[in-house]
Parts: C-alpha cells; sequence; structure tokens
C-alpha cells in the first residue's frame, strides 16, 4: 500500500541516526554512505508517491496501537510539495557535508543529529495532529540546537543557546494554545478540531482569539518573523554551512510556514480569526524592509545571507497574508524557491570558507579566477532570490505583487498597494547588496594570500551546481509546475477558508 511509505520520512531518519555509532565503528566511510541513501530514498519516495497524491488527493496512514500524538500521517498536495523541498535540500546539503565536515570530526554524530532534524521536519509537515506537530518541532529545534553549538566555539555556544531560550519562548506559547484547544474542543486532530470550532455559534470570539494569537506568536519565533528574528543571524553565522542551508531553506521557513498556514488556515479558518490576514500582511512587509535593509550592510558574508533569508520569508508571510488563491500559489512557490537559492547560497558562503578560512567580505576579492564553480553558483543564487528573469524567484515574487494588486483592485484597501511597492522596491535592494557580495567575494582583484586557493572538491560542488541548475529550471518551467504541484497545493489552503 502506498500509505505504507509514509512511515519512511519519519523512521527511516530515525532507524538512521540510530544506526551511525554501529556503522562507524564498522567503516567511518560508511556514514556517509548511510547519511546520503538514507535522504535519497525520502527524495525518491516522495516523487515516487507524488502520483497517488494527485490521483487519491490525500494519503493517510494510522499508526498502530494507541500514541499520545500524531495518530495518523497525512500527505496532500501542500505538504507533499513541502515535503519534497525538504527531502532535495537535505540531500545536496549530506553531499557536500562529505567533504565540508571532514575537518569537523565527529562526523557520525553530526549525520545522526542532521537525520533526526530531517526526521522531525517531515513529522511536521505529516502531523494531522497538533500535539504530534509541536513534538516534532521539538525534535527538529532540539536536533538544530546540537548542531549550530557543533563546533563547541565561544560564538557557536552563545549562538545556540539564544535560539534555546528564545525557541523555548515559542514552544511554551504553542503548547499553551494546544492545551486550550484541548480544553475547548477535547480532541488534538486538526480535522476534529476545525469541524468542532465550525459548529461552535460563539466562535469567533475573544478566547479563539487569544488561542490564535498565542500560536501566530509561537510560530513567528519558530520562522524568526520580525520583530521575533534575534536568534537567527547569529544562528545561521555559527552553525556549519549544510546546517545553516537546511534551517534557512527549509526548517525555520519551509517547516515553519507550513505549521503556521495549516494551523490558521486548516484548524482556525482564517475567517475565524478577524484581523489575522492584514497582521499578516504588516509582518511579511515588515521583515521584507527590515531584512534588506540590515541585509545591505553586512560585510560578513553568511550575516548578509541570513538577513536576507528574513526579508525573503516576508514575501512569503505577505503572501498569506493577502489571502486569495492566486497569493497562496505564489507564497507556496516562494517557499520552493526560498529552500533552493538560500540553500545554494549558504553552500557557496560555506565553500568560500572551507577554501580561504573567511567570510569576511572586505578581505575577499577576485576568487572567480580561483573558484569558478563557487562563483557561478553563487551568481545564480543571487540572481534566483533577487527575481530576476528568468530565474524562479521572479515568478513567485511577480505572482504575489500581482495578487496584491488584483486584492487592492477588488477590495479599493490601498494597503494592498502599499505592500505591492514595497514588494518591488526591496527585490531592488536585495539585487543591490547581491551585487556588493559578488563584487567584494568574486570580483574585482584576486588578493594575494587567496592566489593559491583552489576550487573544492567535486563532493561540494555538484550540490551547488545541481541548485543553480535548479533556479533556472524552476523558473523555466514554471507554467508545468503550477498545473502540476502548485495550483494543487493553493488549492487546500484555498478550499479551507470556507471549511
Amino acid at each position: 500500500m502506498t500509505e505504507n511509505w509514509l512511515l519512511l520520512f519519519v523512521f527511516l531518519p530515525i532507524a538512521g541516526a540510530a544506526l551511525m555509532p554501529v556503522v562507524e565503528r564498522i567503516a567511518r566511510a560508511l556514514t556517509d554512505v548511510l547519511a546520503i541513501a538514507a535522504a535519497s530514498a525520502l527524495f525518491v519516495t516522495g516523487i515516487a508517491i507524488s502520483g497517488s497524491v494527485r490521483d487519491h488527493g490525500a494519503l493517510s496512514f494510522a499508526l498502530p496501537g494507541t500514541l499520545p500524538f500524531a495518530e495518523t500521517l497525512y500527505l496532500d498536495s501542500l505538504s507533499l510539495l513541502v515535503l519534497l523541498a525538504i527531502s532535495g535540500v537535505a540531500l545536496c546539503a549530506l553531499v557536500f557535508s562529505v567533504e565540508y565536515m571532514k575537518p569537523h570530526g565527529a562526523k557520525s554524530r553530526f549525520y545522526a543529529l542532521f537525520l533526526l532534524m530531517l526526521a522531525g521536519m517531515n513529522g511536521v509537515v505529516l502531523s494531522h495532529d497538533l500535539f504530534g506537530l509541536y513534538v516534532f518541532l521539538e525534535v527538529a529545534a532540539g536536533s538544530a540546537y546540537a548542531l549550530i553549538a557543533f563546533g563547541l566555539e565561544k560564538p557557536e555556544m552563545e549562538a545556540a543557546f539564544k535560539y534555546l531560550v528564545l525557541s523555548a519562548a515559542a514552544s511554551a506559547l504553542l503548547l499553551l494554545g494546544i492545551g486550550l484547544i484541548y480544553a475547548r474542543t477535547g480532541s488534538l486532530d486538526m480535522k476534529v478540531v476545525s469541524d468542532a470550532l465550525a459548529a461552535d455559534p460563539a466562535a469567533p470570539d475573544r478566547s479563539l482569539l487569544f488561542i490564535g494569537t498565542l500560536f501566530l506568536l509561537g510560530f513567528s519565533f519558530k520562522m524568526a518573523m520580525v520583530p521575533f528574528h534575534a536568534w537567527l543571524p547569529d544562528a545561521y553565522s555559527a552553525a556549519p554551512a549544510p546546517v545553516s542551508a537546511v534551517m534557512a531553506g527549509v526548517l525555520s521557513k519551509a517547516a515553519g510556514v507550513y505549521a503556521m498556514a495549516r494551523v490558521l488556515y486548516n484548524v482556525f479558518g482564517i475567517s475565524r480569526l478577524p484581523g489575522f490576514g492584514p497582521a499578516l500582511m504588516a509582518l511579511g512587509a515588515l521583515s521584507i524592509v527590515s531584512g534588506s535593509l540590515l541585509g545591505l550592510v553586512q560585510t560578513d558574508y553568511k550575516r548578509l545571507l541570513a538577513f536576507s533569508s528574513v526579508a525573503q520569508l516576508g514575501y512569503v508571510v505577505l503572501g498569506l497574508g493577502i489571502g486569495t488563491p492566486l497569493a497562496f500559489v505564489g507564497a507556496l512557490f516562494h517557499v520552493v524557491n526560498h529552500a533552493t537559492s538560500k540553500s545554494l547560497l549558504f553552500l557557496t558562503a560555506g565553500a568560500t570558507e572551507h577554501a580561504t578560512g573567511t567570510r569576511d567580505l572586505n578581505r575577499l576579492g577576485g576568487l572567480e579566477r580561483r573558484m569558478p564553480v563557487t562563483a557561478t553558483s553563487s551568481v545564480f543564487g543571487s540572481l534566483a532570490i533577487s527575481g530576476v528573469p528568468p530565474f524562479n524567484g521572479f515568478f513567485s515574487k511577480a505572482v504575489i505583487v500581482v495578487a496584491a494588486v488584483l486584492q487592492g483592485l477588488a477590495t479599493r484597501n490601498p494597503a494592498y498597494y502599499v505592500c505591492a511597492l514595497i514588494a518591488v522596491l526591496f527585490s531592488v535592494v536585495t539585487l543591490a547588496y547581491f551585487l556588493k557580495l559578488q563584487r567584494k567575494a568574486f570580483f574585482g582583484l584576486l588578493k594575494e594570500e587567496f592566489a593559491q586557493v583552489r576550487e573544492v572538491g567535486p563532493a561540494m560542488s555538484l550540490p551547488m551546481v545541481a541548485l543553480a541548475l535548479l533556479c533556472l529550471a524552476l523558473g523555466v518551467s514554471y507554467p508545468w509546475l503550477y498545473s502540476v504541484l502548485l495550483q494543487p497545493a493553493g488549492a487546500v489552503l484555498s478550499s479551507l477558508l470556507v471549511r
């Protein structure tokens, strides 16, 4: 049965993590094989079951026995889109890690933590139970704490501690909201809760708005949405590059955005939370402006990318706040586009630091001559995230802007026009600071201290090339993606508006 395959997405990476110490005792090189094999199996499985999801609308699997959470794994068009993004980025990051993590040592522990984080992210996407979603979020976050602090240096420990404290506060908000939902409805199953709220004549009321606010604040911390983003620049900068790629590309964005969208649209129904749509638009616009302006003044390669992640998250949240079917398509496509382009850029940052020993853009320069693959991949990623056609970022941003303008025309609300203008103007700002990055790191005069620098090896180059080509392919194939993946995923959220 195809539904049984859903178990693989949670239990296969957990099994791989458990086997890492045993495999290391047999042969250290086998840890690389096990990690890549597990991620490859998940990616191939995701592609294999996509046809079944299209044919049947959704797949579900009831876990055997009586469990306190996640009694049903559920996969529809929306969760499939996010699951494929997670599996693809994780696979590229693990291949990159084979060479990148050699100087760091303890690769088996790194892979075990990485696979646990992957299991947590997959569990978030597949869980059809609020407490299960919370538990899997904590599994992913707990693994991320350890991976951020993996090098055990002071900046890494400090960044991990900041992430731990702020994420714990977010978890407390989410857990309180879950408890209040259970007290009100007597269930934590998403469909049961949604149906109970739909049949409740008192909804919306103050208590429901309070619970919704708890979830909104909790997920805002988890996603590092402005003004809850204090942990993100340090965490992304301190973590090893493959971890930064996954955290920026899919952990805090895909899994976080997905979880928020599921709860606000599936469980509550945004129509039962008056004012939440405009609030999401405001938070999205604020994140775009703040992240872009802060990115403009950075001189550290990875911190620049970290603040850029804040800005790109803003586009996704803005699309969700607009709340039309077209805006959903743009938001979901930008989740995928951000996963590919930002993961690519963090890998190029890791390759640059691996080869030169520094992330300081003021010290770099002229590396295009010595590292042509890394430089070209960085250019592709920069053009994609800046929204330059024909790369993928152009289409997702354009769809969000068009959706905002159309909704402004339909409602005669100038706020939509303001948000569309912000989205366009700060795409130009994004291009400006990525052009600065390219000029300072890869173009200009080659510094004498880097005259002997060499391009990184195939294990690091191939994932960068794959993601760079994917950024172009996703843009060129947008019409096909719209009909096959994006429109069905957006329709899931659209149908929940009137549920």
